[in-house]
C-alpha cells in the first residue's frame, strides 16, 4: 500500500508496517549498501580507507558517534550524509512535536489522541530530509533550548497548574525525535549543559525542571570537535566522552588528485567563468600544494589546521581573477596566469593562524611564501633541477635563458595584459620554448604559456632571475643587472 492511501492508525496497522530505531534504520540500510557495493558516504573523498570504514562499523554497532579533527576536514558533510542511510519516509502521529512514531507514542499528546480516536487517529509522513537537526554549541546555549522548560504563556492560555506537564515547551532535542541530531564544536557547550546530555545519551530520556517524566527518545546523536579547542576554549566532559560509542578522527585529503576531487566539487562556479576562463591542470595542482606548504610552514600554526576551504574558495579568487583580466582586457576566452595566483592571497591570509615569526612577516607575504615553496615543489617533477652552486663557467639547460635576459635586460609582464600582449611577451624568450620542447613536447598548446611563465618563477624561487613587484604588474630581470639597478 502506497504511503498516500495511510492516514489512520488503523491503516498503518493493516499495512503491516512495522516500527524500528532510527539506529536499526540506519544498520540496515547500510547493510544494504554494503551487500550492493554502493558508497554509503557519496561525495566524501579521501576518507574511503580510513575514516568511513569506521563510520560504518559505529552506524552497524548502533553506536552515537564523535567525529574528531580540525577544521575543514568535512566532518559536517559527513553527518548531514547520514540522511541518505534513513528511510524515506516515517509516519508520525498529525500534530505531534516531537514525530511520535504511532504504534509506539511517548508524548502526553499523542497518548492522549489515541485514547480518544483509536484506529482514527490521523497520521502524517516525515521525509528522511526533514530528519536532520543540527545546533552549533555556543557558550550562551542553555539547557532549555536543548531539553525544554516550562512555557507560561502555553499554562495561561490552557489554564493549567505548572505542575501539568502539558505545559512544557520542547527544545531542540526532544522535537529531533526519530532523528539525526548534531552539536557542532562539542567543547564549546559549557559543562553544566553536557551534564543534561547524560540521561539523553544512555537511558534516552529526559528530565525537564522538577517533572516526573520519562520519555525515552529515539535519537542518533553526531557530535563534532576540534582537538584544538580542548585548550583554547573548553573540552567535552569525561563522563560524556564516556556515553559516546565511538570517536572517530579525521584528517586533511593526502594527494594532490584527492585535494584537487574536493576543490573542483564544491567551488561555487557558474558557466560563464568555466567558459571564459581555461585553467591549465600545473595551475591546479600548484593551487592545492599551496594548502599541503601551508600544514608544514614554519610561520603558520598547525595546530589550528589549514582548512580544506583554502583551496576551494582561492580556486574561486583564481578564476575570478583571470575572469576580471579578461572583461578589462576584451578578451573574450583566457587562460590562468602565474601571475593571476596573487589574486587568491585574500584567500588565503584569513585562513591561516600565524606564529609569532608568521606575525612578523606579515600574512601577505606568508602567503606569497607558500606560492613560492609550491612552485620549488613542483618544478623538478617538470624540469631538470636547477643547482644551487655552480662551478666557474659551467653551463646548465639554463644558461641560454639567463643568458637572454643579461642580454635583453627583462621585460614586464602587466596584471591586466591582453592574452594577445601576454603572449608576444613570452613568445620573444626563444629559450623558454626550447626548454618546453625538449622536457615536456606532449603539453598542450593552450597549457603553454603557463608553463613559460612557471619557469620564469622557479627561476627566481632559485635565486636565478629576480622578479620585482611594480604598479601594474610584475619586472623579471637578471639578477646581477637588478642587484646592480638597485645600488
Amino acid at each position: 500500500m502506497k504511503i498516500e492511501n495511510i492516514n489512520t492508525l488503523g491503516e498503518l496497522k493493516a499495512s503491516g508496517y512495522e516500527s524500528k530505531s532510527i539506529k536499526d534504520e540506519l544498520r540496515n540500510n547500510l547493510r544494504d549498501r554494503i551487500k550492493s557495493g554502493k558508497p554509503a558516504f557519496e561525495g566524501v573523498h579521501g576518507f574511503e580507507n580510513t575514516v568511513i570504514p569506521e563510520m560504518e562499523r559505529a552506524i552497524l554497532s548502533r553506536h552515537n558517534i564523535n567525529l574528531l579533527g580540525l577544521r575543514g576536514q568535512a566532518k559536517t558533510r559527513l553527518a548531514r550524509k547520514m540522511v541518505d542511510l534513513l528511510d524515506e519516509y516515517i509516519p508520525f502521529v498529525t500534530g505531534s512535536e516531537i514525530n511520535d512514531d504511532p504504534l509506539n507514542p511517548i508524548s502526553r499528546f499523542a497518548k492522549d489522541l489515541i485514547a480518544i480516536h483509536g484506529d482514527a487517529t490521523p497520521i502524517s509522513w516525515l521525509h528522511r530530509s526533514e530528519r536532520f537537526s543540527e545546533k552549533l554549541a555556543t557558550p550562551d546555549v542553555t539547557v532549555a533550548d536543548l531539553i525544554g522548560d516550562v512555557d507560561p504563556i502555553k499554562a495561561a492560555n490552557l489554564k493549567l497548574s505548572y505542575a501539568d506537564d502539558r505545559v512544557i515547551h520542547f527544545g531542540m532535542i526532544p522535537r529531533a525525535n526519530r532523528c539525526i541530531f548534531v552539536i557542532n564544536e562539542l567543547p564549546d557547550l559549557q559543562a553544566r549543559i553536557q551534564v543534561a546530555l547524560f540521561n539523553i545519551l544512555q537511558e534516552g530520556d529526559i528530565q525537564i525542571r522538577g517533572f516526573k517524566l520519562r520519555m525515552p527518545l529515539d535519537m542518533q546523536f553526531i557530535f563534532t570537535a576540534n582537538p584544538e579547542d580542548y585548550t583554547n576554549r573548553g573540552s567535552i566532559v569525561t563522563p560524556l566522552k564516556d556515553r559516546i560509542g565511538s570517536q572517530i578522527l579525521t584528517h586533511y585529503p593526502e594527494t594532490i588528485k584527492i585535494a584537487r576531487t574536493i576543490t573542483e566539487q564544491e567551488a561555487k562556479l557558474d558557466a560563464s567563468q568555466n567558459d571564459m576562463v581555461h585553467v591549465p591542470s600545473l595551475a591546479r595542482d600548484l593551487l592545492e600544494q599551496i594548502s599541503f606548504e601551508a600544514r608544514d610552514s614554519e610561520y603558520i600554526d598547525n595546530k589550528s589546521g589549514v582548512s580544506a576551504r583554502l583551496s576551494i574558495t582561492a580556486f574561486e579568487n583564481l578564476l575570478s581573477t583571470a575572469e576580471r583580466r579578461a572583461l578589462r582586457s576584451g578578451d573574450d576566452k583566457t587562460t590562468v596566469r602565474l601571475s593571476d595566483f596573487m589574486g587568491i592571497i585574500p584567500s588565503i591570509t584569513g585562513k591561516v593562524e600565524l606564529v609569532y615569526e608568521g606575525e612578523q612577516e606579515g600574512a601577505a607575504a606568508v602567503a606569497q611564501n607558500l606560492l613560492g615553496s609550491a612552485i620549488h615543489t613542483f618544478f623538478p617533477g617538470y624540469f631538470p633541477k636547477i643547482e644551487k652552486l655552480e662551478k666557474p663557467n659551467e653551463t646548465t639547460e639554463y644558461t641560454d635563458l639567463i643568458e637572454w635576459f643579461f642580454a635583453e635586460s627583462g621585460f614586464e609582464l602587466l596584471d591586466d595584459a591582453s592574452d594577445e600582449d601576454y603572449q608576444r611577451i613570452l613568445g620573444a624568450i626563444v629559450p623558454l620554448e626550447i626548454l618546453i620542447k625538449k622536457y615536456q613536447p606532449e603539453l598542450a598548446n593552450e597549457d603553454k604559456f603557463f608553463m613559460k611563465e612557471f619557469i620564469l618563477w622557479a627561476l627566481v624561487e632559485y635565486n636565478k632571475l629576480s622578479k620585482d613587484r611594480i604598479s601594474e604588474g610584475y619586472q623579471f630581470k637578471d639578477i646581477y643587472g637588478s642587484y646592480i639597478s638597485k645600488l
